[in-house]
């Protein structure tokens, strides 16, 4: 059995292209690529789960605004 290719070599070549034209090795690219993926991947998955969070609440958009000033205002009068 023959290992199934990871990429393309379209897109190897676009990765050896780009880390040529900024004089680093395509593993740096790489490397940067899926954690920038990564950590995109992180904040995509953050959000939707504090949607559901939200929906199962029944918090709507237009409540932010309100929410937000409500917690801001028992910040400010847990302070004093």
């Amino acid at each position: 059995m023959t290992e199934a290719k990871l990429l393309s070599d379209d897109l190897l070549r676009q990765i050896e292209d780009t880390a040529r034209a900024q004089n680093r090795k395509p593993a740096e690219v790489l490397e940067e690529a899926v954690k920038q993926y990564l950590d995109k991947q992180s904040w995509v998955d953050f959000v939707e789960r504090n949607e559901r969070r939200a929906r199962a609440l029944g918090i709507t958009e237009e409540d932010v605004p309100r929410l937000v000033d409500e917690v801001r205002r028992e910040s400010r009068d847990s302070r004093r």
